[in-house]
């Protein structure tokens, strides 16, 4: 059994990976009534990715910044101006491309058991308490914002304390890693579990009728992580951006893609910013906070829905008005929760600025759902995926700089 291990683990992550997809997706076709109880296997697996993420986070920053000498830079700054750029581009991506090829859509039942936020002001609101919410209630509830808010806190309080408060930090913060790789190590077994689940309960008959909607989509989010993406990280690095993109896509956006949440995906990037050698002072911060505000796939998603609901309804679209929603949409996106489907209930908010009543936007969210099994996944993936790309990228930029000044 342990030779067995031995030679499971040696095996390419990704490899693995891509035999958990190919297994799902047999399953679904060809036995799904007697391999019901494979879907369990990616409940657990997200259920364990959910569960160790906010106290990793919270032990992990608290080390880092406790540790953190005075003086010495971090590149966070840089990486919040990244994060907020590619956003607000991914917003006028979706926007320009919902102008050069429009799409109507067929309306469905409203999403029930939903309540989106009524304006841009409750999505601040939120957001602000979120920072103050009581800690034990942010682990429980894997409030990423909140846990960053007492874990810098904290960190800053603790540097002035004992070396041996600090190693006790260090130490549970290096077990909690430990379990990380644990748990990761089991994701071709989940995701298996994931795709075979996708599959059977939602089919691929209900994407068919939404095909054009889709090919928009997808067609924006690729050309963002593989044209946009690629543009902005040469003109900070000024070398071929491809094998960093597609690295973080493999590495990062695969295992976002199934699990269909940045929040759950943070220990995987996490592990990935340590295997690129990143600064931990940066990526323990970056990688959570890129979680809950790097969201150029939300951004993509609101603009094309909302404008699709426009052309159903004949809703004329003028210059400013785009200008306005593409900067709205980057806002709302920043505002989605790191959980499957956050952005579609930012879509009423987007729709309010065009006139478009409330009960037609929350039909368009029944749509975003119907889609969701791909339109989700690889949203998730391209937000996920950008978390690491930027966060080295800033990395690198930093390196070449102090490298030209010697």
């Amino acid at each position: 059994m342990k030779n067995i291990i031995v030679k499971w683990t040696e095996l390419s992550l990704v490899g693995r990976i891509l035999g958990g997809v190919i297994l799902g997706i047999l399953l679904a076709v060809t036995i799904p009534t007697y391999t019901q109880w494979v879907s369990i296997f990616g409940s657990l697996f997200v259920s364990a990715l959910k569960a160790v993420a906010p106290i990793l986070v919270l032990f992990l920053v608290m080390h880092a910044i406790s540790n953190h000498a005075s003086g010495k830079q971090t590149n966070m700054k840089s990486i919040i101006v990244l994060y907020l750029i590619a956003t607000l581009l991914a917003g006028v991506v979706g926007v320009v491309a919902s102008f050069l090829f429009p799409v109507t859509l067929t309306l469905t039942e409203g999403a029930s058991g939903v309540a989106p936020p009524s304006g841009i002001s409750e999505v601040f609101q939120t957001l602000l308490f979120n920072i103050v919410d009581n800690p034990v209630n942010a682990l429980l509830n894997a409030n990423y914002l909140g846990i960053l808010t007492w874990a810098i806190l904290l960190g800053i309080i603790l540097k002035r304390s004992s070396d041996t408060t600090k190693t006790v930090i260090a130490n549970v913060s290096e077990a909690i890693t430990v379990l990380v790789k644990w748990v990761i190590e089991i994701a071709p077994f989940g995701i298996m579990g994931l795709v075979f689940s996708s599959i059977t309960t939602n089919g691929l008959q209900a994407l068919v009728e939404y095909g054009q909607l889709l090919l928009l989509l997808l067609g924006s989010i690729f050309f963002v992580a593989f044209v946009l993406n690629p543009i902005i990280v040469f003109i900070y690095i000024r070398k071929n951006p491809y094998p960093l993109v597609w690295r973080t896509v493999k590495e990062s956006g695969l295992t976002a893609f199934f699990t269909r949440s940045s929040a759950a995906n943070i220990p995987v990037n996490l592990t990935l910013c340590k295997k690129l050698g990143l600064d931990e002072d940066t990526y323990s911060v970056s990688i959570p906070l890129g979680a809950t505000i790097n969201m150029a796939g939300a951004a993509v998603t609101i603009s094309i829905l909302t404008l699709a609901a426009a052309n159903t309804l004949d809703v004329e679209v003028d210059f400013w008005t785009a200008i306005i929603l593409m900067v709205v949409s980057a806002l709302s996106a920043a505002g989605a929760s790191g959980v499957a489907g956050g952005s579609l209930l930012l879509i009423p908010l987007a729709c309010s600025l065009l006139g478009i009543p409330n009960d037609i936007a929350m039909q368009v969210i029944g749509v975003g759902f119907v889609i969701s099994v791909l339109q989700d996944s690889s949203e998730t993936a391209l937000n996920s995926s950008s978390d690491v790309l930027f966060t080295a990228v800033a990395d690198i930029a930093k390196k070449n700089k102090q490298a030209r000044a010697k």
